[in-house]
């Protein structure tokens, strides 16, 4: 049974810098860990605290889980991922996302139409940026390079970066919920990025992870495939106590995290055998009864995507995981808590 790679995440912020990222993500770069990731919602951005804590590491692969597509346009997420991939010594993983409807209709004030046709747009004008290999031109049907609209002056010029990239094939990893965009994430990334994973649903990521080697033509693609995931893990002597820290968590996200009908969070949970708990979740949440709504979640629910408890059951629990598609889990935690929580996982 292989050891998995071990990632940080610092998330995004809630109301300012999360106290002790900085020593955290030294921390892991010490420690061996193999990547660091940072994020981005609707307040701080994902790619200039990557930068900033970055600068002062030596080994550690710098990634973005998730920049949001509707933030940047390609040729702008192009160019912060050639910068950083020169200023990280060629460390850099590019992991972009669709968002969802409420943030990127109502932060960004852009519609959210087809995001799998969006997706596969965008990652393609990144490539061409990136080979640097001629001026880009691109026609799609959500991006136009240069653009041809009657609205525009007509005089747009196909330009290549006059950066000289660091690496002409930057990894490009795809934050994926649906079954659809999960495949979409092999047939045209070099990773996935799922948020809640669970070991019971192993087959089932693997079927749609398939589906999409197969469709890429590329020969050997499965093997050099990364799938990395967030792992809650809560050691402690009541397993109950220690779901607790993570059942606000899973209400926010499956309860509260997009509306009625558009929760890609509320339908993993819909997958799992979930459906019914979640649906309670978040009739709770959008009425403001998030106590409550938390309250509901069964510790079952909450081992099926996280380990709580003392360490010899979380060790024991380990095991399944380290049977999936997962090659990187990434954890959540104090500079100080990282080596503990490490030996936890792989000994």
């Amino acid at each position: 049974m292989a050891d998995l790679k071990l990632g940080l995440s610092t998330g995004y912020w809630s109301s300012g810098p999360p106290a002790g990222a900085a020593e955290a993500v030294l921390e892991a770069d010490r420690l061996g860990f193999d990547s660091v990731w940072t994020a981005e919602a609707y307040g701080s951005d994902a790619l200039t605290p990557l930068a900033w804590w970055g600068s002062q590491t030596q080994n550690i692969r710098l990634g973005t889980s998730i920049v949001q597509m509707s933030a940047r346009t390609p040729a702008a997420t192009a160019m912060s991922a050639m910068t950083m991939d020169h200023l990280s010594g060629g460390r850099f993983v590019l992991g972009l996302g669709a968002s969802g409807p409420q943030v990127v209709e109502g932060w960004y004030g852009q519609p959210y139409p087809r995001p799998l046709e969006r997706t596969r747009e965008y990652v393609q004008i990144i490539r061409d940026i990136v080979r640097r290999e001629a001026p880009v031109e691109f026609h799609g049907k959500h991006y136009d390079m240069p653009y041809a609209g009657d609205d525009g002056m007509g005089i747009g010029k196909a330009l290549k970066p006059t950066v000289h990239p660091f690496r002409q094939e930057i990894p490009i990893w795809l934050g994926a919920e649906g079954p659809k965009n999960v495949s979409l994430a092999a047939e045209i990334g070099d990773g996935w990025l799922p948020l809640f994973f669970s070991p019971k649903e192993d087959a089932w990521y693997r079927e749609r992870l398939q589906i999409g080697f197969d469709a890429s033509g590329e020969s050997g693609k499965a093997d050099r495939f990364e799938v990395a995931s967030m792992l809650t893990v809560i050691p402690g002597d009541d397993a109950e106590a220690c779901a607790d820290l993570m059942r606000p968590f899973i209400a926010l996200y499956a309860g509260g995290m997009g509306a009625k009908g558009a929760n890609f969070h509320f339908d993993v949970f819909d997958r799992m055998g979930w459906g019914g708990v979640a649906t309670e979740i978040q009739e709770l949440y959008l009425q403001g009864k998030k106590d409550e709504a938390a309250g509901l979640i069964p510790l079952e629910m909450v081992e099926d995507v996280a380990l709580v408890g003392p360490p010899a059951k979380i060790k024991d629990e380990m095991a399944k995981w380290k049977e999936t598609c997962l090659t990187t889990v990434l954890l959540s935690a104090r500079a100080d808590q990282l080596e503990m929580l490490a030996d936890l996982i792989n000994g």
